[in-house]
């Protein structure tokens, strides 16, 4: 079979996967033909978007009754697509995390709360697996403290991007797996995770009791914020990209109109990063940070559906070019942790992670912090900020490390072709 595949790699872009098959015995060539199966659908990606960042389900809350809506949602669609239960209870794998920190936890006050992974497998006969995953839960009603919003308590943060569209991608593929009338090269393991938004929760409760032979997973791809493709830029960035020597090659083979930002490690704020800490190679997409993100403004109707679809299609193309190749060898990265200063201030605003120039790119402004105070504004880029050149996130992040409450600090922006000067207090 993986010879047969070689031989029509040649032949076939990754995307045409499913057309046709060749079979060769002595002389006689057999073709056998299938209806070519659409890779992925914006009416379905939009589908799961709006049902898991709808008003019924107030968010996701970790442990809410909205994510009890959410999780049986998932389950169902995997049912639907013959998917195998692969949970210690079915499709699910629950488990319990007590909060006592937060005395404003409306889904408990600090009492237990109930959690649930959800897992479907898809048997292909095979040694070893693949893993696609993406958290499912998101912040309920603003009570966890990780809010963004000014006054956030009892309001639904319905999570669109974050991540009801990473789960949405997770389905899709899941769907496409098991209807593509392929008998793929290695088995899949599709995952729904809860408690992300409250450390990882979730894909550390698998990698703790793991439900498959660990030492028999290929690697595993993860969903987190894909819904915001950017029209202007098109850019994807790809996390992990160093944790197996052969996945920058294998991007670079596949063929896409994405522009893709290579990152090379493996531990981010995700849930990639448990597997990666249990010697797994992962890869992470992500479309991108923007002002919507952890308010209650990240709703459905801002999602980019179709640059979805061209995210997951991509996603299905690598992973179809993965299959080719045995199971993928570990690579330890750098933990860019290890060098990341501790901060004792806050500038208030949101980077954008995708940009590639020289500086820091503001894509949002909290009100009423200090850069906000300063007159910084969406748009701008900050080259300077004390007697730090700001030239990356890695120098503006030593720059802000230097500052201390209380301290006024000279802060240089690019607003289009102008260059403003201001004065910043951290408080």
């Amino acid at each position: 079979m993986k010879n047969e595949k070689l031989k029509m790699k040649n032949i076939f872009n990754p995307l045409s996967r499913g057309v046709a098959r060749f079979i060769v015995t002595g002389c006689v060539i057999l073709a056998f033909s299938f209806q070519a199966t659409a890779q992925s659908s914006v009416e379905n990606l939009k589908k799961h978007v709006y049902f898991l960042a709808g008003k019924k389900l107030q968010g996701r809350g970790t442990g809410s009754k909205g994510e009890k809506l959410a999780s049986e949602y998932i389950a169902k669609q995997f049912k639907s697509y013959g998917l195998l239960p692969k949970g210690d209870n079915g499709y699910f794998q629950t488990f319990t995390f007590k909060d006592k920190s937060n005395p404003h936890d409306t889904v408990g006050n600090g009492a237990e709360r109930k959690l649930t992974n959800v897992m479907g497998y898809l048997d292909n006969g095979a040694t070893n697996t693949i893993i696609i995953g993406a958290h499912y839960d998101h912040l309920g009603l603003g009570h966890d403290h990780n809010s963004l919003d000014a006054n956030p308590d009892n309001k639904a943060h319905y999570g669109a991007d974050d991540n009801a569209s990473g789960t949405a991608g997770m389905l899709e593929m899941a769907r496409h797996y098991a209807t593509n009338n392929i008998k793929e090269e290695y088995n899949f393991l599709f995952m729904a995770f809860s408690g992300e938004e409250l450390g990882l929760l979730g894909s550390k409760k698998f990698t703790g009791k793991p439900t498959i032979d660990m030492a028999k997973v290929n690697f595993m791809l993860n969903f987190d914020m894909i819904g915001r493709l950017s029209k202007e830029t098109n850019k994807l960035i790809v996390y992990g990209v160093g944790t197996s020597p052969n996945f920058v090659p294998a991007i670079g083979t596949v063929k896409t109109d994405l522009t893709i930002k290579q990152d090379s490690s493996g531990v981010g704020p995700s849930d990639q990063t448990s597997f990666y800490l249990q010697n797994i190679p992962v890869l992470h997409f992500f479309t991108g940070q923007h002002s919507d993100y952890h308010k209650p403004t990240d709703t459905p109707d801002k999602v980019n559906y179709e640059g979805e679809k061209v995210v997951v299609d991509y996603a299905i193309a690598l992973v179809d070019e993965l299959q080719l190749q045995p199971k993928q060898p570990f690579l330890a990265t750098k933990v860019k942790s290890e060098d990341t200063p501790k901060f004792k201030v806050t500038m208030g605003i949101m980077p954008d992670y995708a940009f590639d120039g020289k500086g820091v790119h503001v894509d949002g402004v909290t009100d009423g912090k200090p850069a906000a105070i300063a007159g910084i504004k969406k748009g701008d880029i900050i080259v300077k900020l004390g007697d730090v050149e700001v030239t990356d996130m890695t120098t503006y992040m030593k720059a802000l490390a230097a500052q201390k409450k209380g301290s006024v600090a000279e802060v240089v922006v690019m607003r289009g072709t102008e260059r403003v000067v201001s004065k910043v207090e951290f408080k």
